[in-house]
């Protein structure tokens, strides 16, 4: 059976249902709907949103660059589902992806299907400044990646992200916050999770996974939740920082990087397990109209190489280990023109046969009404072990409704 078409013609008829005979008085980027029952006892805001990119690549075959190739690609088109249950104390949120970046990764632990289910969580305020959250999600990891890829300052996120984050898994997180004075805020988030990525239904084959995250805010508050989005659209007229700390320990992993990468298989149908730890530091700041955003990640593995049953003879599967630096930095100019430059640099553990990767990024921005519809370009030089390898240049749109 096609789940696409059937999502489609529900989301469209739910639109049809709630709104053919009234006008809304909601705005363009807060929800195509926006319902609260009658008697209060839920609430729901459906709003979908898509990207569209285009890429053109010039590869370095070791003399020159070489023509380019382009692709023109949906990168993202999303359906995003919120609001409270039975009392404004049980909140609720479900994003279902459709793009094939969205949906891909279909293997025998999850039914060889389609992944279309992002989030799916319920988070429960029980108690002053305690929220219990249950469900899949993003895990308490690095600020970037926790950061909707619809409020993102360039095209896309950094390597960093891409080789070391711990992205979506499903279990249960506590989270806290605590004030200090006037301003001084702390954040304590900690997680227990099945440890193989979303969508999995042939869990858990490893151990659990164990993430833990401090965050101090010495200047209060960010602006709409500014620490956790990119660019300084709000113009912050004093100066707001976040500076996070997360621990993530991956027990009995299976696959190559925690969450995801490929499963480590034997010859005998056996799973390879093996400790993994991830750790980031990184921080956020914004100050009329300057945005800085810097990240470090670290992972290590008890033991890198995947070996056969006789605990000497490799599989062929290596854990990706190693560490990266990405730092980020852009200004939004009162026209709503903002540039923004990156850098990232990635060093991998020799047992990995991986080489360092050095990348580094100029963006130029135009926000129509922030991150909800806006147009983006960037520009990127990739070396690989100090040697020229790719330039990309990118340019895409952005439509949140």
């Amino acid at each position: 059976m096609k789940l696409k078409p059937i999502i489609a013609t529900i989301a469209i008829l739910s639109i049809f249902s709630l709104r053919a005979q009234e006008i809304s008085d909601t705005s363009f980027g807060k929800g195509l709907i926006n319902f609260v029952a009658k008697d209060s006892s839920f609430s729901i805001k459906f709003a979908p949103r898509f990207q569209v990119r285009s890429n053109s690549s010039w590869d370095h075959d070791g003399d020159q660059y070489v023509s380019p190739e382009h692709n023109f690609i949906v990168r993202r088109a999303r359906l995003k589902f919120d609001g409270f249950a039975y009392s404004p104390k049980l909140r609720y949120k479900m994003e279902l992806g459709l793009s094939n970046r969205d949906i891909s990764g279909a293997n025998e632990f999850n039914r060889n299907t389609p992944r279309y289910i992002l989030d799916a969580v319920i988070m429960w305020s029980f108690a002053e400044n305690w929220e219990l959250w249950a469900g899949q999600t993003k895990l308490p990891g690095n600020v970037e990646r926790v950061v909707s890829s619809a409020n993102m300052q360039l095209i896309d996120r950094s390597l960093l992200n891409s080789r070391f984050n711990i992205d979506r898994d499903l279990g249960i997180q506590l989270r806290h916050k605590t004030k200090l004075g006037k301003d001084f805020l702390i954040k304590e988030k900690l997680s227990i999770s099945q440890g193989e990525g979303r969508n999995v239904t042939e869990g858990n084959e490893g151990g659990l996974q164990y993430t833990a995250r401090l965050e101090f805010l010495p200047f209060g508050k960010f602006k709409s939740k500014g620490d956790y989005s990119q660019s300084d659209l709000k113009r912050e007229q004093k100066p707001k920082l976040m500076v996070g700390f997360t621990y993530n320990y991956n027990q009995d992993a299976v696959r190559e990087r925690g969450f995801a990468g490929d499963y480590m298989i034997r010859a005998d149908g056996t799973l390879y397990e093996t400790d993994q730890t991830t750790i980031f530091a990184d921080a956020m700041f914004k100050y009329k109209g300057f945005s800085f955003m810097g990240e470090y990640a670290k992972r290590t593995a008890d033991d890198e190489v995947a070996t056969e049953a006789d605990g000497t003879t490799p599989t062929g599967d290596v854990v990706l280990t190693g560490n990266a630096l990405n730092l980020q930095a852009g200004y939004l100019f009162k026209s709503n023109y903002e540039i923004a430059a990156r850098y990232t640099g990635t060093n991998f553990e020799s047992i990995t046969n991986r080489d360092p990767e050095r990348q580094y990024t100029l963006g130029v921005n135009k926000f129509i009404v922030g991150h909800k519809l806006k147009v983006q370009s960037d520009i990127s030089y990739t070396t690989v072990d100090g040697n020229e390898d790719n330039i990309t240049f990118r340019l895409g749109f952005d439509i949140h409704f």
